[in-house]
């Protein structure tokens, strides 16, 4: 499956998430296609934990899961960076990510809101990023390449044993 950009990319805003974004993004989140490689629609509580660790990161770190905002302002997912936060895998090294509404799909959001996470990153003084992407994931891995990334493992995950990539890119 190929998916065409738009001709040129929608402008985001990406903020720090509030306490109310965990409400959101339970909400943009509760679909079994948007969760498919995330295994599945997960509990308020998750967003509410996941919401209060990256406001956290932000001020330690000057990055995190941004909430990301269409041009209405309406929350339609996040894009950001953070410490890899398992055992597993690139740890110790910061990985980009993205996570869309399904009424998001598309239309060039994610790559507009990873290219302004990048250049947050580079400002922060960040010199390489990793993307872990379920190699069925076909959307995310077109993301990787229209920003540059490049193959730099395979893995499996410890607990499905799915297949997956590791993405790299040099800032």
């Amino acid at each position: 499956m190929t998916e065409s950009l738009p001709a040129s990319l929608p402008a985001v805003t990406l903020r720090v998430p509030t306490e109310e974004d965990a409400y959101a993004w339970h909400e943009v989140f509760d679909d079994p296609d948007v969760m498919e490689f995330h295994g599945g629609p997960a509990e308020l509580s998750v967003y509410m934990e996941l919401t209060a660790r990256q406001r956290a990161s932000d001020a330690l770190h000057g990055f995190c899961l941004w909430t990301l905002l269409d041009e209405e302002g309406r929350v339609i997912g996040f894009t950001g960076a953070q410490h890899w936060p398992r055992d597993w895998g690139p740890v110790g090294e910061i990985e980009i990510g993205w996570r869309l509404a399904r009424r998001a799909w598309g239309r060039g959001y994610a790559t507009a809101a990873a290219r302004e996470t990048l250049a947050r990153l580079r400002t922060a003084g960040v010199r390489e990023v990793v993307a872990m992407v379920d190699s069925r994931n076909e959307r995310s891995v077109a993301v990787t390449r229209r920003l540059g990334m490049v193959l730099g493992e395979t893995f499996r995950t410890p607990q499905s044993q799915r297949e997956g990539y590791c993405f790299r890119l040099t800032l």
